[in-house]
């Protein structure tokens, strides 16, 4: 429940009718999304139970099955038998089958609809023919799930379908070497485990284009670490998108045998099999245009208000919630119209929230009276929990129950404030949009907070950042529509 109110509570909640959210982001292919959907929920409801007991709820993902595909029509890397003996040991721990194949016949409808996702492991040149293309592309567009794994950029080069999916197409390499890898995105499954900055060999590509501007770019390769790029300043090297229905990720990584016996390399693999099975959700939306408030390495900018505190940690970059009933809130800069990203974890049944659009005050409870809280709750009634507006406006909840991930792992918002509208994505997909009507408050205008609830709770948050969007007409209480 919100630390600040009672039965007794000095704030009228009036909860509104529900969210006129926007429209699905898209259907999942097969079963993934269900059971993803499900396992989020049992895990919630488990949180509270012994670990032993906690294994029942990853038991609904044993049926997921995943197609690992390495066909080559050119180059062949030695490290593809590795590669598939890695996927199958990581699907035996993690509740999915894999099966193996260099066959294109595999490629049937029929057959397809069998698996969550399709691995593409370091193929090469022209590997299906046109049916199996359409069978492939039909997949996809049903919402079938793909990994590519390095060379899988080196493949279909006369297929514009294939090209979108994987992102982009390999264009040469230097030689296997030492490079810095920055990481961008630190919420992905993918790449949450890992630190800003990777130290490790490999062989490193360049490609033809690149795709930042429609994929959600994951980590790049700092060039000036190693000799032989030839991308630049920005040169993506992993990165994830929704393409045509489906959910894709590519990895650079995986040219050596070694790389599949690496723990770091093998977790970052699991994390875009995950997210392409839709056993975990991300925000895989481009990104572009932001400007950190929070980076991980210092609280420069930040004021707490309230007892308690948060309890920063460089190593991972996060802020953690400890005790009291308080808020950390940005102080250096009052916000209008913006969009606003943070990640965050619960480490079980937590409470937190993120308030917006409240006056300068060392008293939370101006925020409370003044602003608008998103919640952030794994157990409540609808308007308290995950995804609502605090008190006015449950989330969306067959929606908010699918994007969501589970407490242990990060999830994504995306806050949108323009004029008194304030909408709520979800790892990508829109939750909440809610439109204040109250005389007493105002989003016009107004600062931003992280909430510490109190002892017990623990929550992390992690790379918060901001871009600033252009106003949309209208006085007071009028409801701002998309261009």
């Amino acid at each position: 429940m919100h630390p600040y109110t009672s039965p007794h509570s000095r704030r009228d909640s009036r909860p509104d009718s529900g969210p006129d959210s926007g429209p699905d982001s898209g259907t999942r292919f097969r079963r993934g999304a269900r059971l993803a959907a499900v396992g989020a929920t049992l895990l919630l409801a488990l949180t509270a139970l012994p670990a032993a007991a906690s294994g029942a709820a990853t038991s609904a993902a044993d049926d997921d099955r995943v197609l690992v595909f390495s066909k080559t029509a050119g180059f062949r890397h030695d490290s593809i038998p590795d590669g598939v003996a890695a996927i199958k040991e990581l699907g035996a721990g993690s509740g999915f089958a894999v099966d193996a194949t260099e066959d294109g016949a595999a490629f049937t409808p029929d057959n397809l609809a069998r698996y969550d996702a399709v691995v593409f492991l370091s193929t090469t040149g022209d590997v299906l023919d046109a049916a199996q293309q359409s069978a492939f592309e039909g997949y996809v567009r049903a919402g079938g799930g793909y990994v590519g794994v390095h060379a899988a950029a080196d493949t279909e080069y006369d297929w514009p379908f294939y090209e979108g999916l994987a992102g982009a197409y390999f264009q040469s390499h230097p030689a296997i070497q030492r490079a810095t890898v920055n990481v961008e995105d630190r919420a992905n499954p993918a790449t949450a485990h890992l630190a800003p900055t990777w130290e490790r060999t490999d062989e490193w590509y360049n490609y033809r284009t690149n795709p930042r501007e429609r994929v959600r770019v994951l980590a790049t390769l700092d060039e000036s670490s190693y000799q032989g790029g030839a991308m630049g300043e920005d040169h993506p090297i992993s990165w994830c998108q929704e393409y045509r229905g489906g959910r894709a990720f590519y990895t650079g990584f995986g040219h050596t045998k070694e790389s599949y016996a690496d723990p770091a390399f093998r977790q970052h693999l699991l994390g875009g099999i995950r997210y392409a099975t839709g056993a975990a959700h991300a925000d895989c939306r481009p990104e572009q245009g932001y400007r950190p408030l929070f980076d991980g390495t210092s609280t420069d900018g930040w004021k707490q208000a309230g007892p308690g505190s948060f309890t920063l940690d460089t190593a991972s970059g996060t802020l953690t919630s400890t005790g009291g009933m308080g808020m950390l809130w940005y102080d250096a800069r009052e916000l209008r119209s913006y969009s606003l990203k943070l990640d965050w974890k619960m480490a079980g049944d937590d409470n937190s929230g993120v308030f917006v659009g409240f006056p300068a005050s060392d008293d939370p409870w101006s925020a409370v009276d003044n602003g608008y809280e998103v919640q952030i709750d794994a157990t409540d009634t609808p308007d308290h929990t995950t995804g609502s507006v605090y008190g006015f406006q449950s989330a969306d909840l067959a929606k908010r129950d699918a994007a969501l991930n589970p407490p242990g792992e990060w999830n994504t918002y995306e806050i949108r404030v323009q004029g008194e509208r304030l909408r709520i994505w979800l790892n990508g997909v829109q939750i909440n949009d809610f439109t204040n009507r109250d005389p007493a408050r105002s989003l016009l205008q107004g600062y931003v907070g992280i909430q510490n609830h109190g002892e017990g709770d623990e929550v992390s948050f992690r790379d918060i950042r901001i871009k600033d969007l252009p106003a949309k007409g209208g006085g007071h209480h009028q409801h701002h529509h998309d261009g």
